[in-house]
């Protein structure tokens, strides 16, 4: 062969790799392939691996851990044990990548950082990193040789797509990083709607989870953590879930919880013990529809004022803190949040009452019998408020049903 032909060939190889794939179709298998990284870490290392809400079939889990070694070089045991330490601790001193604790900034552009720095800590994987894999491949290759499968699968970028195949690799390399560690635990603690008020300041990014593969919709997950389905509103869609419900016809995937949902009978005259054990049941449930309930008072309230006002003005305002967990309204709208409940008293009432009603679960030293009682006395208050908001919810509580209690054609 000549040097002319050996360049020649070189060249080539450079342009367009043993593939002989163009531009656009080296981008598309690139795509693909961090699909693929973004379905294993939300199927294999969250909702089978940290949660436990999913059972992977062997061959399976170990396919998404080997594809993970080539494009992560994360190791099993290290993001289970920082993602349980996450809920542990959640927006408090401890949590790894809170933007409660670190900021936005941090937690978006050095999310990985944080990471790498929380996998280091012997106590967070000692103590949140049980159950994780231990066998031989485990301990000689992937948990020993996390950057060997990184630079592999540099060169397999670079045997299938020359050249080009570089600045995949590197998109393949910045994509989990970018969405995981920057999006989901930064803005999915920052920024978005929530559908539940969780002890937490998680929100849902957006309704469809289809991009990272379904941890868009954050605020559900750390409502029902143990669920294998993020999706809980009509609305809403998590492509994770349309893989497992996929999987599950071939019996590669098996979930063991999905979102409680709340079943409903005739209205009972008195609110007992079996409507408070499916009240505290479905609470996140429940104090969403309370919430829908206030929202709606809220418009009316709006609708009786003279537009222009100044009492309109404040309302409007703040119309988006009236319906959530005080220790939800920012600091600079806290004063404007009392004002406005001071000048409407149905809201101010509202209020009052839901916050009545959270105790209900949050009284661990009072017993059943007391605490239905309470729930009784509770729901006769709200009916004889006068409050239409209040009595239509009073009488959905009063209807509220264990599952197990409910005839076979209502469960």
């Amino acid at each position: 062969m000549s040097i002319e032909s050996f360049w020649s060939a070189i060249l080539h190889f450079l342009a367009q790799g043993l593939s002989g794939a163009t531009w656009w179709q080296a981008l598309l298998v690139g795509l693909v392939f961090t699909h693929l990284t973004i379905v294993s870490v939300t199927l294999y290392l969250h909702r089978h691996s940290a949660h436990r809400a999913l059972d992977l079939h062997p061959a399976l889990a170990h396919v998404f851990r080997a594809w993970l070694w080539l494009t992560t070089g994360m190791k099993t045991k290290d993001w289970t044990a920082i993602h349980r330490k996450h809920h542990a601790k959640c927006e408090q001193a401890g949590d790894p990548h809170s933007p409660v604790v670190f900021g936005i900034k941090k937690v978006f552009w050095q999310g990985a950082e944080l990471y790498r720095a929380e996998a280091q800590n012997p106590d967070t994987l000692a103590r949140y990193g049980h159950g994780t894999p231990d066998d031989w491949i485990e301990r000689r290759l992937y948990s020993r040789w996390p950057q060997v499968g990184i630079v592999l699968m540099l060169f397999i970028y670079l045997a299938l797509f020359g050249a080009l195949g570089l600045a995949l690799w590197a998109m393949q390399m910045v994509w989990i990083p970018f969405w995981a560690a920057g999006v989901v635990n930064g803005i999915g603690h920052y920024w978005g709607y929530r559908n539940f008020e969780s002890p937490d300041a998680s929100t849902n990014v957006s309704p469809w989870g289809i991009v990272i593969g379904g941890e868009e919709l954050h605020n559900n997950h750390h409502t029902y953590p143990t669920s294998a389905k993020f999706s809980v509103k009509p609305y809403e869609f998590d492509i994770g879930w349309a893989y497992i419900r996929a999987l599950s016809v071939f019996g590669l995937a098996r979930a063991r919880k999905t979102p409680p949902k709340p079943a409903f009978g005739a209205v009972r005259p008195v609110a007992d013990a079996d409507t408070l054990e499916a009240l505290i049941a479905h609470r996140y449930e429940v104090m969403a529809a309370y919430a829908q309930q206030m929202r709606a008072t809220v418009a009316a309230e709006l609708a009786g004022l003279q537009a222009g006002c100044a009492d309109a003005d404040a309302l409007r305002a703040v119309r988006r803190w009236l319906h959530r967990d005080d220790a939800q309204v920012p600091p600079q709208h806290q004063a404007q949040v009392q004002q406005v409940r001071a000048q409407h008293p149905r809201l101010a009432q509202m209020h009052a009452m839901r916050e009545e009603l959270r105790q209900l679960w949050s009284h661990s030293a009072r017993s059943r019998e007391q605490l239905a009682q309470d729930l009784h006395a509770w729901c006769q208050r709200a009916e004889a408020s006068g409050i239409a908001a209040l009595q239509e919810f009073s009488q959905r509580v009063r209807a509220l049903r264990p599952v197990a209690a409910l005839p076979s054609a209502l469960a």
